[in-house]
């Protein structure tokens, strides 16, 4: 194994520090309940967790700007642990029993999935609620990929090409067949998204950005006629997939299902491409990537939506739709980011300005409407 390209955890960032000692009771005493229970997956525990050894060591992971991810190690094992930030939230949001519940029912069926080991609905142990899954160990592409990682153009673009690949095979999951039906409403999901991201845009809308009216009328007024549902993870990035350290085009894991659901695949890829930031993207693009798609081998936005339609046999006319909707649903994200550090929620300087990104998303938005011809 590559162990100086294998993705790490730091130090935890101040003001979200976990209260390890009571994750640590917690584990042994609800997993040694669960080791003895006839159904352990009645109590949301791993067996597994019973043998646990030693004082665990904690960590943070830093590339997520939503729920807080953490590194529990043992002397024998690491484990991963999420739980919801602090301060206000948007309605839905940080729902760690969903996000636990519904991996646990899409392992079966979408090998990508890590295994699910715990889930604690206790506010009094940390503070919230929390789920812990096994720690898959690899590269996680982001912003750009690990000093030391030797890559070819012919090696980048089967990475690219796989990462697509693992997305159109959850894409084409049975969910009806697969028994998960459950995951979301389905039918209508256009009409909701458009209408939920333009509500919770305006609730957490700040003075210093860009009311965004313009974009939600027309995204309400192109809306397409044809709607397709399956499974749809709803932040599929690379910075999200985990790849094997002794071969970095292989894909061995997708993390962060929090907004998954039964949802149409088209959006899907359209939130997939507001991050993909091509080589001839300009200075602000560049200056806000957080996946290496620059690199020589990956495949530019326009050749992504060609390969994904030509391996899903989907035939798309005009993808702006799904283009603009992808960008404003970022700027929507970054905006519920932004209200929480602009009212003091969070201290996590990352977010500082994202009241600028948010002006170039809806510029992006606005320069496609303008090129469409669509009113």
């Amino acid at each position: 194994m590559s162990h100086n390209v294998v993705d790490t955890a730091n130090s935890v960032r101040q003001g979200e520090e976990l209260d390890i000692a009571s994750v640590d009771a917690w584990f042994k005493a609800n997993a040694c309940n669960a080791s003895n229970a006839s159904n352990a997956n009645e109590k949301n525990i791993s067996p597994t967790l019973s043998a646990l050894k030693g004082s665990p060591n904690v960590t943070q992971y830093s590339g997520g700007a939503s729920n807080w991810t953490y590194c529990v190690e043992y002397e024998n094992t690491s484990l991963i642990l999420r739980r919801a930030p602090a301060g206000t939230k948007a309605k839905g949001a940080h729902d760690m029993g969903r996000e636990y519940r519904l991996q646990h029912a899409l392992k079966p069926v979408y090998r990508y999935v890590p295994n699910m080991l715990a889930y604690c609905d206790d506010d009094s142990v940390i503070g919230t609620e929390f789920y812990v899954m096994e720690k898959l160990t690899g590269v996680i592409p982001r912003k750009n990929l690990p000093r030391g990682l030797q890559v070819t153009k012919q090696q980048t673009q089967k990475l690219c090409t796989n990462v697509l690949d693992s997305l159109i095979e959850l894409h084409k999951v049975d969910h009806e067949k697969a028994g998960l039906s459950h995951l979301g409403k389905g039918t209508g999901y256009i009409e909701r998204q458009i209408s939920g991201w333009s509500t919770r845009y305006s609730k957490a809308k700040t003075w210093n950005v860009p009311s965004g009216k313009k974009v939600m009328r027309w995204l309400e007024s192109n809306m397409p006629d044809k709607e397709r549902i399956c499974i749809t993870h709803n932040d599929f990035r690379f910075d999200n997939v985990v790849l094997d350290p002794n071969d970095y085009t292989k894909i061995i894991g997708v993390l962060d299902w929090e907004l998954a659901t039964l949802g149409d695949p088209l959006m899907d890829l359209g939130n997939t491409l507001a991050y993909w930031v091509n080589a001839d993207d300009d200075f602000m693009a560049q200056s806000t990537r957080r996946q290496p798609t620059h690199l020589p081998g990956m495949l530019t936005r326009d050749e992504v939506v060609a390969y994904y339609c030509r391996q899903m046999e989907i035939e798309v006319d005009d993808f702006t739709f799904y283009e603009v909707y992808g960008l404003f649903r970022l700027a929507g994200i970054a905006q519920q980011i932004y209200y929480r550090y602009h009212h003091n929620q969070t201290n996590n300087p990352a977010f500082k300005h994202f009241w600028v990104f948010i002006h170039y998303l809806m510029w992006r938005c606005n320069k496609a409407i303008k090129a469409s011809g669509k009113r």
